[in-house]
């Protein structure tokens, strides 16, 4: 009798054994779904950039540098977009897309080193209320030729500058490409006339030539206002009749240091929506 109550005491140890171990079985973690950034064609803006989801995507023009300028209570209406495994629609370049560490330390996607965001009253996918709000939140798209920042103008000289061009701290909004370089004008130049430029491009070094081609401004600029000229043989950007260059020492984006070369005073200004047409 001992030998059989024996023997079932194991049988039942070793069922017990293992069900324990049965329970003890770790369930395997998903793989994370990447968020693929998609190309949607919207009726007003025509290509623009949304999550997953649909949910249309921001530039901020405080963001001239490539850092996050919406800090605090920003964040409360426009929440920054982050997906570490980001996937992308067909017509997007991955090379385009980044991701910057904020002051914060949480983690933000770039495109073309723009910090992307979502706008709080965006409640459905399609919305595009964000759009021109206070003047400085525009729409992301992937087909800007030129876009719109507001920035703190510091010459070449290390002194900071009002838009006027005498010292003083104070941000001035003004026209950059699509990857935030600034852009600029001459003011012995003409209406769709470059007289800087050499026929040989000796000086292009110092004053290259915006080679860009006009296609789409964000909302807060005019697209009638922009053109195109031929110098020598290359295509130059024009905003109002004014050609536009960039300056060889601005060396990362968002620096303004042309506006006080060779001196302060608006020999080669910023181009922005207060710039009048050049003359004739």
């Amino acid at each position: 009798m001992k030998k059989v109550f024996l023997v079932l005491l194991i049988v039942a140890t070793g069922f017990s054994f293992q069900s324990c171990k049965k329970n003890d079985v770790t369930t395997p973690v998903p793989t994370p779904v990447p968020n693929k950034v998609q190309l949607k064609v919207d009726a007003k803006f025509g290509s623009i950039l949304t999550d997953s989801q649909g949910k249309s995507l921001y530039f901020f023009a405080d963001d001239a540098n490539g850092t996050s300028h919406c800090v605090n209570g920003c964040l409360n209406n426009w929440p920054i977009f982050y997906e570490a495994n980001i996937t992308i629609d067909n017509g997007l370049d991955i090379a385009d897309f980044g991701t910057i560490t904020r002051a914060d330390g949480s983690m933000q996607t770039t495109y073309k080193g723009w910090p992307l965001y979502h706008y709080i009253s965006d409640v459905k996918a399609g919305d595009t209320f964000g759009d021109g709000v206070n003047g400085d939140w525009f729409i992301a798209k992937p087909d800007y030729s030129v876009m719109y920042v507001f920035n703190q103008l510091i010459g070449h000289d290390g002194v900071d500058y009002l838009s006027d061009y005498t010292p003083g701290i104070g941000e001035t909004g003004y026209i950059v490409d699509s990857y935030g370089n600034t852009l600029y004008t001459f003011s012995h130049d003409s209406n769709n006339t470059n007289t800087f430029t050499a026929s040989d491009f000796g000086n292009n070094a110092i004053w290259p030539i915006a080679e860009i081609t006009p296609a789409k401004v964000p909302s807060n600029l005019n697209a009638a206002d922009f053109g195109t000229i031929d110098v020598y043989g290359k295509t130059q950007l024009t905003y109002k009749g004014w050609p536009l260059y960039y300056f060889g020492q601005d060396n990362v984006r968002g620096d303004n240091k042309g506006i006080s070369f060779p001196a302060p005073g608006g020999i080669w200004p910023v181009a922005n929506i207060t710039t009048t047409v050049a003359p004739l």
